[in-house]
């Protein structure tokens, strides 16, 4: 199949694209390198690069001419949930106007489109959440991945688009943008263990999240390619745990290869206290099986990390100020 994949230099485009190029499909992948690397981009015969920011419509619309994919994994998106409420008119026009873009090109086209939305749009509700509980976002970020979510269903009624909705939660693995100081709890305490750094932990450390490891997915995301029109998955661990858990694992796997940091707490930030999920419709439908170590992926992911350049580690320009937590100031 012809498959585009945006945002093919982060976490999930990256791993998602090798493996679809080795399963012998013909992949166009699309970033701005605004949140993954370069050298994270795939590499294949089967395959080409295209740096581009989505909210180009004209630049969009040629490639989708050009190209006339038949499925796009729609993967880009900048997933820092805790600071979206100081960024709102950037988390808009990358998380919601850039899918907008996409969602045109796919009905003109009649391209199917596998949308990555976000455990976020569940809210501050009673976990482990499932798909048929009614979204209650507590955030911009989550409220822009809840918004493309209905659009898609509106596009589907009135235009016959077909898609499939994922819900993936705190996904590991090679590939991860480490060097963003607002997302990715894991790579954080794992690069603030490299630079000999404290782990800081926001808040008292009790909230509670399940973490995958990456490799599972790739099975589950492949029966999208053509099936299950119109459902919502979530995807990711049922074995969950406290930051403070999380963050003694990476002290003690830090300890192990000569990097010895305390581990301190900075002011609690708005946030769900407790979030995971329910993967029963995705081991039922898709055939999902997670078999997630985390000790084990944590040090997977140390050793990678530590063999990484040591990238500058990225800023935003806040759009507010007020209330602004003390670590982001500085």
């Amino acid at each position: 199949m012809k498959i585009f994949v945006t945002g093919c230099a982060g976490l999930l485009g990256a791993n998602y694209t090798r493996h679809l190029i080795d399963a012998g499909h013909e992949v166009v992948g699309i970033d701005d390198l605004s949140g993954g690397y370069k050298a994270f981009v795939p590499k294949g015969e089967n395959f080409s690069f295209v740096k581009l920011n989505l909210e180009r419509r004209k630049k969009l619309a040629d490639l989708f001419e050009e190209h006339k994919p038949e499925v796009l994994f729609h993967f880009a998106a900048y997933a820092a949930e805790g600071l979206s409420p100081f960024i709102r008119n950037f988390n808009y026009r990358n998380n919601l106007v850039c899918s907008a873009n996409l969602i045109n090109e796919c009905i003109t086209h009649n391209t199917k489109i596998i949308f990555t939305s976000s455990m976020a749009v569940y809210g501050d509700q009673e976990p482990p959440f499932t798909e048929n509980i009614r979204p209650q976002p507590i955030d911009p970020y989550g409220m822009a991945k809840y918004a493309v979510e209905v659009d898609l269903e509106m596009a589907r009624q009135q235009f016959g688009l077909r898609y499939s909705i994922i819900r993936p939660h705190n996904v590991l693995g090679i590939y991860q943008n480490i060097w963003d100081r607002y997302r990715n709890v894991i790579g954080i305490f794992i690069r603030k263990t490299i630079n000999g750094q404290p782990i800081l932990v926001y808040g008292d450390g009790e909230q509670t999240r399940a973490f995958s490891d990456i490799k599972y997915y790739m099975q589950p995301f492949d029966k999208l390619l053509t099936n299950y029109d119109g459902e919502i998955f979530n995807i990711g661990a049922d074995n969950y745990f406290t930051l403070n858990q999380v963050a003694q694992t990476v002290q003690k796997i830090g300890r192990k290869y000569g990097y010895d940091v305390p581990i301190e707490h900075g002011e609690p930030r708005h946030e769900v206290k407790h979030a995971y999920c329910d993967h029963t419709k995705a081991k039922t439908m898709l055939e999902f099986v997670d078999k997630t170590n985390l000790e084990d992926l944590i040090e997977d992911i140390f050793v990678w990390a530590i063999n990484q350049p040591n990238r500058k580690v990225k800023t935003m320009d806040y759009e507010v100020t007020k209330d602004l937590y003390d670590y982001w100031k500085v």
